[in-house]
């Protein structure tokens, strides 16, 4: 039987998992209401504006979005339906496909941008001081990267 959460690390745990699907309802809902897209079809774009050739292949889209391939596959569906993104083959590997932004798809993040770190920073940045952003920063970083506190390798110098 696995051994219960102490009260701070569930504290903590709800915390992160409350701050999170508070962050996101509201950065979506801003998205929706001014630009009429999901925070899912502007993560896409964004990556895609980011990559090189502002192209990635399906599988490495899915990973920078953190969707699973059939996710990622209807929501490409959506963006090619809206001319935003273009499918396209690799000429060394028929396996692979790329998601290739247009230019109507770089107008439209160039678009959505300023709206979406308004709220990065109204919702979420404002909301804690410059010790609170480092400490979190730390914090996350370090789940993110599986690195213990207590490691020497992982600790700042």
């Amino acid at each position: 039987m696995a051994t219960p959460l102490k009260p701070a690390e569930l504290r903590a745990w709800q915390a992160f998992l409350n701050a999170q699907a508070t962050l996101m309802r509201r950065l979506e809902a801003d998205l929706v209401a001014n630009e009429g897209m999901t925070l899912a079809e502007f993560d896409v774009l964004v990556q895609l504006r980011l990559a090189p050739e502002q192209r990635l292949q399906m599988n490495e889209l899915s990973d920078h979005v953190r969707l699973s391939p059939s996710g990622i596959t209807r929501l490409v569906d959506r963006l090619v339906e809206a001319g935003l993104v273009e499918r396209g083959p690799c000429s060394t590997d028929r396996r692979v496909t790329w998601a290739i932004l247009t230019p109507a798809g770089r107008a439209r993040v160039r678009r959505a941008s300023p709206l979406h770190l308004r709220g990065v920073r109204d919702h979420f940045a404002r909301r804690l001081s410059a010790s609170q952003l480092d400490v979190l920063t730390d914090a996350l970083e370090s789940v993110a990267t599986g690195a213990h506190p207590d490691d020497p390798v992982s600790s700042k110098t």
